[in-house]
């Protein structure tokens, strides 16, 4: 009888040390988040911690607007406890075929996944009128590169803390954490930024593609001419002519353009017009030196105060009276 009575204790026990050790299941699982960008991820990364497992669809050099829709997306969305998207109609030429092909009723639109990050930013270029093919590749609700305003980045950690506190509720309290560490680091960040680009305030450039309006109203530029004649639009000898022009006559030294367009036009105008092509990422992982969202600005920054040094640009030398198509 007692050694019964010893092996049922000693079960018991052993019971009670396993029950005490085994982890529970909240600690266990991390929540599967899946984005579209590289720049989402990095802000779930930090808003999630250690409690969530981050995967990207597009690569950071590549442009987001035409990712193709493989099979490996879909399964990814497929096992995805929370999707993050851009929205803006950004990936509307692929996403919905993944969300759809997925069936994770997790993610689909209205579900406790699904979290749209351009929630309750102050968007820029609404059009306005009858849109058309003509007007060539318009956003019809706004243009969705907001990223680019580091402001832009509290809006969407607030709107990624949402949907992890919707689908983890348990470990909300740490979410809200990492958050705010996040938007201090970035309040810090963004004065530093500031600073660094007060003397370029009012420089004068032209971009290859309208990526950067957003950017060019956080930093004080101004946006002289688009290469592209219209969004999406390659440029016509006709336009590249008259940017040729309107370069040397104003003065305007810099061209802006991202990692996934030729630099042949951009090339040819900035031998003949006497300027300087600046490639700038358009994302986190655009190049290796950009891991995390506070890379992005440090390394596009410096790319662009060099420039701007290397062809005497600065606020004494640009003219605030000049027209120009955006920013400052």
């Amino acid at each position: 009888m007692s050694h019964c009575i010893r092996a049922a204790r000693l079960a018991g026990l052993g019971l009670a040390l396993a029950a005490l050790a085994a982890p529970t299941a909240s600690a266990q699982k991390k929540i599967r988040v899946l984005t579209t960008t590289q720049d989402l991820a990095a802000i779930a990364r930090e808003i999630g911690g250690e409690d969530v497992e981050v995967k990207a669809i597009a690569r950071g050099y590549q442009d987001p607007h035409f990712v193709e829709s493989k099979p490996s997306f879909i399964l990814e969305a497929s096992r995805a406890d929370m999707l993050v998207f851009v929205g803006l109609d950004l990936e509307i030429g692929w996403l919905p075929n993944v969300i759809t092909g997925s069936r994770n009723r997790r993610i689909q639109q209205g579900g406790a996944g699904y979290v749209d990050a351009s929630r309750g930013v102050r968007l820029q270029e609404i059009p306005t009128g009858r849109i058309t093919r003509e007007l060539g590749d318009i956003h019809t609700y706004g243009n969705p590169h907001y990223w680019l305003d580091p402001a832009n980045g509290r809006v969407i950690a607030d709107n990624i803390l949402a949907g992890l506190r919707r689908v983890d509720p348990q470990r909300a309290e740490r979410y809200g954490a990492r958050r705010d560490a996040f938007v201090t680091r970035l309040d810090r960040k963004i004065v530093e930024w500031t600073s660094l680009m007060a003397p370029y305030r009012g420089l004068h450039v032209v971009a290859y593609h309208n990526s950067w309006p957003y950017f060019v109203r956080a930093f004080g530029l101004v946006v002289d001419e688009f290469l592209e004649p219209k969004p999406g639009i390659p440029p016509s000898p006709s336009h590249i002519a008259a940017v040729i022009r309107l370069m040397r006559e104003s003065g305007t030294k810099i061209i802006l353009m991202e990692p996934y367009f030729s630099r042949k036009v951009p090339d040819l105008v900035a031998a003949k017009a006497g300027g300087k092509v600046v490639e700038l990422a358009p994302s986190v992982a655009g190049t290796k030196e950009i891991a995390t969202y506070f890379d992005l600005f440090d390394h596009d920054l410096r790319q662009l105060v060099a420039a701007a040094r290397e062809t005497g640009g600065g606020s004494q030398g640009a003219s605030a009276a000049r027209p120009g198509r955006g920013g400052a």
